[in-house]
């Protein structure tokens, strides 16, 4: 017999779902700490744009990573929430002094890389788990970091 939880679906699976989502978690603390660093210290002649594209991008992050731990909690299980266990379970790369405005643009575009492929893995999962909810968040989540991928690189060209 399978077990369920709150929201009425298999427990087993939404424990490994929010495992999965915990590390998106940690790897998007990361990405935003990232952006946090990128928009204190970009130099140069294009650092009014990217002063205000880093903010802007940080402040998506951040309601972001709120939505992830939401989803944590909805599934029923806890969001990590230390820098500790972020920096243990990040793969997106840590951009230390990082503030040459090219170096920022391909920090960002390897950051999303990493996060989009941790999101399509929970997107597959989820779907077998048939939660909607984590399937939705991530597909939103695919389609807005695609788009941006494509204007950073574009930039970049």
């Amino acid at each position: 017999m399978t077990l369920l939880n709150s929201i009425g679906l298999d427990a087993n699976k939404t424990k490994d779902l929010a495992n999965d989502l915990n590390n998106l978690l940690a790897n998007f603390q990361i990405y935003y700490q990232n952006l946090r660093g990128i928009h204190w210290n970009i130099k140069g002649k294009r650092f009014f744009d990217l002063h205000v594209k880093f903010e802007e991008l940080y402040t998506d992050a951040n309601l972001k990573v709120d939505e992830i731990a939401e989803r944590i909690l909805t599934l029923g299980e806890t969001p990590l929430h230390t820098f500790q266990d972020y920096s243990a379970q990040a793969q997106v790369p840590v951009g230390k002094n990082v503030s040459e405005d090219e170096k920022t643009v391909e920090l960002i575009v390897d950051s999303l890389t990493e996060l989009l492929k941790i999101e399509r893995q929970i997107l597959d999962k989820s779907g077998d788990a048939n939660d909607e909810g984590t399937n939705a968040l991530m597909s939103d989540f695919i389609t807005e970091q695609e788009k941006t991928v494509w204007m950073m690189k574009a930039w970049l060209s």
